[in-house]
């Protein structure tokens, strides 16, 4: 589906930050083959973080 730049698709989550003249928006979306849940993901994202400043 091809869509204008200034378009927006309403049936995807999204948020916009403005941030000086520029704005930005961001969409969401969620695999429907994801093994692992919002949560999980979360912890070991935060955990691969901080093992990378504590092997810094």
């Amino acid at each position: 589906m091809e869509q204008n730049n200034n378009q927006i698709d309403n049936r995807q989550p999204c948020f916009r930050k403005v941030i000086g003249n520029t704005t930005y928006v961001v969409r969401v979306h969620f695999s429907e083959t994801a093994k692992e849940t919002l949560g999980k993901k979360i912890k070991r994202l935060i955990g691969e973080e901080a093992r990378d400043i504590v092997t810094f």
